[in-house]
């Protein structure tokens, strides 16, 4: 019974594709840019060079669809984009639960287009949730339903765009009332903690080498969340040596203290992996939890 299971969802997930890319930016508005002309580069299907920040929409048949959407945060330590395994498949599980999806390719701070390389990324994923809050009637989404979803190095974006209120995008107009804080956070074996327990080539693209202390303490979201953190879930397996389970422990601590509305998952096993395919039947359960937490935020 569970092979027909899995071969249904294999099949199901090859007839869900991206329909649409999207550029974030608008013609000549991307900011904290030298006007270089990058060409974007893939090593051994990573994507360590981007031209331009993008989205990539996956969305389920109209008649399944919620008013719910989710922007995936690919990881990759800050220095690559793991945007199939970290990112389309996730969006194409989502799919499944009549979610609509968006993976966000954004611009890594290791580039050499960018003028102030830490807030590179915050702003393109800033840009992405005005974007889609905007276009949400196009997408037949709810404005008031948009949240991320992130991965390792995507976690920590996740979690600093789910606390830096401050818009960093430089949109003007009819931009610049709409929120960048995203309505639910989703972390998966997230960076959270830049300092004691950091994972070293994300604080190191992050924030250079040689960053100083008070950068590390701001860039440490457990730092960061206050009583207006959005809800968040958070999963890690005890057995991440990439990662240590410590990063999710700080940031749900912080919740707790400031009452933030949440939840958070420690599985014996799992390692740095915990994505759509996992070794072990329990960690695999990450989904299930995630999907019932979902209905509880309000989901259509």
């Amino acid at each position: 019974m569970k092979k027909i299971v899995f071969a249904l969802m294999i099949l199901l997930f090859n007839q869900v594709s991206a329909q649409e890319k999207i550029i974030v930016w608008p013609k000549g508005q991307m900011p904290n840019s030298k006007g270089l002309q990058l060409k974007t580069e893939e090593k051994e299907g990573r994507i360590v060079q981007l031209k331009e920040t993008e989205l990539f929409a996956f969305l389920p048949p109209k008649e399944e669809r919620k008013q719910m959407a989710v922007i995936v945060i690919p990881g990759g330590g800050y220095y690559k984009l793991t945007y199939d395994l970290g990112g389309f498949q996730i969006a194409k599980w989502f799919n499944t639960l009549g979610i609509s999806a968006f993976v966000l390719n954004y611009r890594l701070p290791t580039s050499p287009d960018l003028k102030q390389k830490e807030i590179a990324p915050l702003q393109d994923i800033q840009a992405a949730i005005k974007y889609i809050r905007k276009n949400a009637a196009q997408y037949g989404i709810s404005p008031d339903q948009v949240g991320v979803i992130g991965t390792s190095a995507g976690g920590h974006l996740a979690a600093t765009v789910s606390n830096i209120s401050t818009d960093y995008t430089e949109l003007k107009g009819d931009w610049e009332g709409i929120s960048t804080i995203p309505d639910f956070a989703i972390l998966v074996s997230p960076v959270i903690d830049l300092g004691e327990f950091a994972h070293l080539g994300s604080r190191n693209s992050l924030l250079g080498e040689n960053a100083s202390p008070e950068k590390i303490n701001e860039y440490s979201m457990q730092n960061r969340v206050t009583e207006k953190t959005p809800p968040t879930i958070l999963f890690h397996a005890q057995n991440d040596r990439t990662v240590p389970i410590t990063n999710s422990i700080l940031y749900y601590q912080a919740m707790t203290k400031n009452k933030v509305k949440g939840a958070m998952f420690i599985f014996p096993e799992g390692e740095h992996k915990i994505g759509i395919n996992n070794k072990s039947e329990l960690t695999d359960n990450w989904k299930t939890l995630c999907s019932d937490w979902l209905k509880t935020l309000n989901s259509k």
